[in-house]
This record gives structure tokens, sequence and C-alpha cells, in this order.
């Protein structure tokens, strides 16, 4: 029987070797404690444990590759999204609601099919500071780190210090869980309705060790149940079936030695088609700075501006954080951020979940500790 049971594992290890070159099973957990204050009408205080970030999302996931021959390469991806704090799943419950796709590479690039992020996510990728932290980008604008689709076909290749990218989802929400925060449910792929929940979306990036640039534009159609939001406080409003959602950014960074700057402009623009008559735009701003004093400790820092003149909303941000790291795969961190609100606005100052919003015409301030471990 040991003889049996050592010869099945040795063809098992086999048949892994043939089919699959490399898989790998990687993840970030990443959680704190945040103190927000001026939450809701009363103005009152939270701790709280919150449930979407800390310095980024927590996840795990399984990437894998396998050589085809002639430098032609299969490739995965499945990665599961869950709140550390209390071990449910993210993204509406998905299994693998971060990133669910396969594909191949080479040296013309890769093309992928499923569950994948959009072009908006790889202009913010690595040029942009504050990332998908708890204060970031993701406090005025919630789908920013949620800039997923479903359904989708997506193309992507460097070219020297060249990065172009195009994807088109044909129904961005097929589980009709929602998306991300704010849109409702848009599942699409309607017969006879082809744009129907439809998202696409470019990119071109330039990259080199001291200097680099990105741009993108993404246009999310509406349909049944769809909704758009600005996050300034307003409730989120439907967005009909020739509804558009689109945004566009240009971005950039500078690094001199330990230093990196960074700035750009995200534009945004919705017109609601049948469900409304009124275009809604916002133009948000940042730009902030990253030093690494040592090598195992580092500094950032970043500045935010957001105007919304058609519901008469507007707010500005500054975010300070130090990460210190205990190794090369855990890190404690320390973050704050403070927030100014405009008389009618109400933007959050934490991007980690529902129940911190602030009463209206409120400035709030959000602190978090916490630790990071990365495998």
């Amino acid at each position: 029987m040991k003889h049996s049971l050592l010869f099945g594992l040795a063809l098992s290890s086999i048949s892994c070797t043939t089919y699959a070159q490399s898989v790998t099973l990687y993840g970030v957990v990443d959680t704190g404690v945040e103190f927000v204050n001026h939450v809701g009408a009363k103005g009152q205080t939270l701790a709280r444990m919150p449930g979407n970030s800390g310095l980024i999302p927590s996840r795990w996931g399984l990437r894998g590759v396998e050589n085809l021959g002639g430098g032609l390469q299969a490739v995965f991806v499945l990665e599961n999204g869950f709140n550390t704090r209390g071990g449910d799943i993210s993204q509406g419950g998905r299994l693998f609601g971060r990133q669910s796709w396969v594909g191949l590479s080479g040296s013309w690039g890769a093309l992928s099919f499923g569950r994948q992020y959009t072009m908006t996510t790889y202009a913010l990728a690595d040029n942009e500071i504050s990332g998908p932290a708890v204060y970031s980008l993701g406090s005025f604008d919630n789908y920013l780190p949620n800039a997923r689709a479903d359904n989708s076909v997506a193309y992507k290749g460097r070219f020297g210090p060249f990065t172009i990218g195009a994807m088109y989802s044909f129904g961005r929400d097929s589980a009709g869980t929602g998306n991300s925060p704010g849109q409702g449910t848009c599942a699409g792929q309607v017969a006879g309705d082809f744009q129907q929940c439809t998202n696409l979306s470019a990119l071109l990036r330039y990259d080199t060790p001291h200097f680099g640039a990105a741009a993108s534009y993404e246009e999310q159609r509406g349909g049944q149940n769809a909704a758009f939001s600005f996050f300034d406080g307003l409730a989120p409003a439907p967005l009909g079936r020739n509804g558009k959602d689109i945004r566009t950014q240009l971005n950039a960074y500078a690094k001199f030695g330990a230093v990196k700057f960074d700035a750009g402009w995200l534009g945004r623009r919705v017109e609601p088609g049948e469900a409304g008559p009124a275009s809604v735009r916002s133009d948000l701003y940042f730009a902030g700075v990253s030093y690494l004093v040592t090598p195992a400790f580092r500094v950032d820092g970043e500045g935010f501006r957001m105007i919304n003149p058609q519901h008469d909303t507007r707010a500005t941000m500054a975010m300070l954080r130090g990460a210190y790291s205990l190794s090369k795969r855990t890190a404690a961190y320390v973050q704050a951020a403070y927030l100014m609100n405009s008389r009618h606005a109400a933007y959050n100052v934490s991007a980690g979940g529902a129940g911190a919003t602030p009463g209206v015409g409120m400035n709030q301030t959000g602190a978090m500790v916490g630790l990071q471990h990365s495998f």
C-alpha cells in the first residue's frame, strides 16, 4: 500500500509538471484600527477595524504560467478579496471577485478573457502614491479601487518604454451583486441591445527609470438597474440604457534617488440618458511625494482636490503616512488624513467601508494604525 501511495504521488507530480509549468500562491493580509470623527449628522466619533483596506485590500490568489513553445505562454489569474476583520468575502461574495481570467501572452503582448481590471487601474498603478489605501483617491471616487469588469476581453502590450492597452466588456456585472459601490447592478449581454451595461477602456503609458506618464479613457454604458454615484453625500441615481459614465485621466511621476513625485487629474462626466436630462461633471486633482528615508522606512504624503459644480460639492484632503518594514514580507504602518468639505458636500475621508460618512458640510479626520503581511 505504501509503494502504491508513493507511486500515485510521483505520478501526480509528473502530471502537474507536464501541464502546469508554474503555479504561484500569493496574497496579502492587511488590517488595523481606525479612528474617524464627525460621523453622521451628530458628528460622532467612530473606532473600528475597516472592512475594505489598510494600505492595500487583503487578498489571496493563484497565478499560473505554461510555456507553449515559440515564445507563447498560457497564463491565468484567480484572485479572491476578503475582509481580514471578519474573514468574509469581498466583491459581493464572489469567490474570485478581484480577478478571474485566462489568456495567452508573448512578445506581442497579452490577450486575456474573464473578470479583469479596467485600463483605469493600469494607468494609476505605480504612478499614484496613495494607491488603494484607506485614505486615497477612493475617498472621493470609490470606483477607482474597484475598477473591474466581468465578461471582458483585454489586450495589453509593452514595447520599449510604451505600454498600450484596451478592454471591452459585454456586461460588466454578470453576478448581479454590484460590480462596485454606487453602480447598482448591470448584467448586460441582452439580446438585441449589445450596448447595455458594456464597458470599454483604453490605456497609453510611458515609463523610464526616472520619469513616467499615463493616460486612460473609460466609458460605462447604463442599463437595467444601473446607477451612478459621485460619493459626495447625494444618493446614487439611475443610469439609463442610453446613459454614459465616462472617466478620463492624465498623470505623471518623477524619481530622484529616494524621492518620488506624482501629480494627476481625473475628469468624470455622467450623462444619465433617458433616466435624467442633466449631465454631471467632476474634476479630481492630486499631487504627492514619497521618500524612502531608509531601506526599511518610507514616508508618503499627498494632497487631493475635488470639484463638482453641478452638485455644488467640493472637498480638499491631505494624507500623510509612514510604513516600516519589519521584514521582506511584514510591515507596520501609521496613516492619517484631514478632509475639508464644502457647505453641501459629504465626502468621506475613509475608503474603508460604509458607516463613516460625515454630516453634510462637516470636515473630517481619520487615522489608522495597521499591520500588513504578504506571502
